[in-house]
């Protein structure tokens, strides 16, 4: 059965593979980005099948889209925290898209039942977005 570090390390080295990835999920597992909420974006994503839809399209929005960096700050059979850096291209509008993570995977019976996720918000208002924040 794979710890929590295991899933977490997983899910991020195979990210552009749904058809990989939807399998580290339990069936009731949650997805959280809840920063994205304060640009009225989604922020929470339930089930396999909405994971898997989630997951699918994240490669057609940020090609080439990659985790790098990778620590890992704690590390329990059911918790890890890590921090992670991501680097793509925003298929919208030909951006350079970089972004600093830091996300909390819960494990439960060797799957994920949550992934919880905080970004740096200035890219996604600048290069997503298109806000000015200068």
């Amino acid at each position: 059965m794979k710890t929590a570090k295991e899933l977490l390390l997983d899910y991020l080295n195979h990210i552009g593979n749904p058809d990989f990835q939807i399998g580290l999920f339990a069936d009731d597992a949650v997805f959280e980005l809840p920063y994205l909420a304060s640009l009225g974006l989604p922020a929470r994503w339930e089930g396999r099948e909405v994971l898997y839809k989630f997951l699918s399209n994240l490669p057609k929005t940020f090609p080439g889209f990659k985790f790098r960096n990778i620590q890992i700050h704690i590390d329990t059979p059911q918790q890890a925290f890590g921090e992670y850096e991501a680097t793509a291209v925003i298929a919208a509008n030909g951006k350079e898209y970089a972004q600093h993570y830091m996300g909390r995977l819960v494990a439960k019976n060797g799957k994920i039942q949550l992934i919880r996720e905080a970004l740096n918000m200035v890219p996604v208002i600048r290069d997503i977005k298109g806000i000015d924040i200068s």
